[in-house]
């Protein structure tokens, strides 16, 4: 299961639950997974001739969002409610290390513990979280191939580029990105819509990753 943080005493503990505050107010009668919907945009940062970090940006659907613009009610963008509530939903992100992976030569590449920067906000009826990843080295780019994808493991949200805009690169013209979007086959579909919300798939099957979408970063010598 994925996992969110509580408060207890000031400080945040890790509960199991499927991305807790974020989706508490989702809808009691809703099944089949996903029971959630992200839409992303990812810029990726470049510097020198190399990788530096990701710049996420995660617009949660209405029903996702509802919770979160409640608690903020009226308050204006930069005030401290907007920043508790970033600072708790951006908790829960990094219990799942950002619920992305980046891959370079069959080996996964490390990020930074903390984001170096992340903030909330309301567009309409949605809330949009903002962040970026700083990856621990930064990796080179010349004729280099990276994947990156962003899932949530038990399928409970689906996390997902609406079109191929919506991934960028920044300071490397001559790289190339593409989104390429999986088919997963009748079975595993099925499997996926028999799960109600308090289901949950094995750890071990990767539920997610199998309707992930994979961003492949590919930079000419």
């Amino acid at each position: 299961m994925s996992q969110n943080f509580s408060r207890k005493n000031g400080k945040y503990r890790v509960k199991p639950c499927a991305w807790g505050l974020v989706f508490a107010f989702l809808s009691q009668t809703a099944a089949a997974h996903p029971h959630s919907f992200i839409s992303m945009r990812s810029d990726v940062i470049t510097a020198d001739g190399h990788f530096t970090a990701l710049k996420m940006r995660w617009t949660m659907d209405e029903i996702t969002s509802a919770d979160l613009l409640y608690d903020a009610g009226n308050a204006k963008p930069g005030d401290e409610v907007w920043k508790r509530l970033a600072a708790e939903v951006m908790a829960n992100v990094l219990g799942q290390h950002y619920f992305t992976e980046v891959w370079h030569n069959q080996q996964k590449v490390k990020f930074k513990n903390r984001p170096t920067e992340y903030a909330l906000a309301r567009e309409g009826h949605k809330a949009v979280l903002t962040f970026v990843v700083p990856l621990a080295e930064p990796q080179p780019l010349s004729g280099q191939t990276y994947t990156v994808s962003t899932f949530d493991p038990t399928y409970f949200v689906d996390m997902h580029y609406d079109q191929q805009s919506d991934i960028s690169v920044s300071g490397a013209a001559s790289c190339k990105l593409v989104v390429h979007t999986p088919k997963p086959d009748d079975k595993m579909t099925a499997y996926a819509l028999s799960l109600d919300k308090a289901d949950a798939p094995p750890e071990d099957m990767d539920l997610g990753k199998q309707f992930a979408q994979k961003v492949v970063l590919q930079c000419p010598s």
